[in-house]
């Protein structure tokens, strides 16, 4: 069953599926694989395309992972960590604008994560929609429990924090900064980079199956923020015009 989740988060992935993006040096012992989308199978990043990828990469190769996602399936970016794990270079996990719910189980498989300044890590339980009788409920329940204790368990590792304390934290669906992912140790290192890589965007995603999404991620510009920036501009034309 296609789950609410992807269901909100389809319509934002645009029309089809997109290629997965793999970039290379020219010496081959650097490649750049691409998570800027939703981790599904069918609409988004798919753990069958990152296998493809990596079997065309030398086992020396160090790989970097950008990553700009809202998630989704988890069973899918699990086996995408697994992946990433299994792969025999370096994988250097790059959280370049948002790595959420299943985006950050792909940034766990990854030997080093690097946060930029001003991005989002979020964890949160795991859900669906389900359709039945109370013994489907409590089946479903049962599922649900194991799921967000697996999850708990790869964060509570990679954190050092016990698995009592991150699944609070996974009941208040938490959105950390990059120093507070770096505090709780769910990130190793934040990159000040003046720049975020092209299309490192969160407005592309439909956050709204997720109750605690920062404003500045849901809401776009008021519009009295357009006009200062207007006025900053014709400011610096006028003096570009005057030197």
């Amino acid at each position: 069953m296609k789950n609410k989740f992807m269901q909100l988060l389809k319509n934002t992935a645009g029309a089809g599926k997109k290629p997965l993006n793999v970039v290379k040096n020219e010496a081959g012992t650097e490649a750049t694989l691409y998570v800027y989308d939703i981790i599904d199978s069918y609409w988004g990043v798919a753990a069958k395309d990152v296998a493809e990828a990596l079997s065309g990469l030398a086992g020396d190769t160090t790989l970097h992972v950008r990553i700009n996602s809202p998630g989704g399936d988890v069973f899918e970016g699990r086996a995408i960590s697994t992946l990433l794990k299994e792969f025999s270079g370096k994988t250097v996990a790059h959280v370049d604008a948002l790595a959420a719910s299943a985006a950050t189980t792909v940034a766990l498989g990854c030997d080093e994560i690097i946060m930029a300044d001003g991005a989002y890590f979020m964890i949160h339980n795991a859900w669906c929609v389900a359709i039945g009788n109370k013994k489907d409920m409590q089946d479903m329940y049962a599922l649900l429990d194991k799921m967000d204790g697996t999850i708990a368990n790869d964060y509570a590792v990679k954190s050092a924090k016990s698995i009592d304390e991150i699944k609070v934290l996974m009941d208040a669906e938490t959105w950390f900064t990059a120093q507070e992912a770096v505090d709780i140790g769910l990130v190793d290192s934040i990159s000040k980079a003046a720049e975020a890589p092209e299309n490192a965007t969160t407005k592309n995603f439909n956050l709204s199956a997720y109750q605690r999404a920062p404003k500045a991620l849901t809401e776009p510009p008021k519009q009295e923020d357009f006009n200062v920036l207007i006025a900053n501009n014709h400011r610096r034309l006028r003096l570009l015009s005057v030197a």
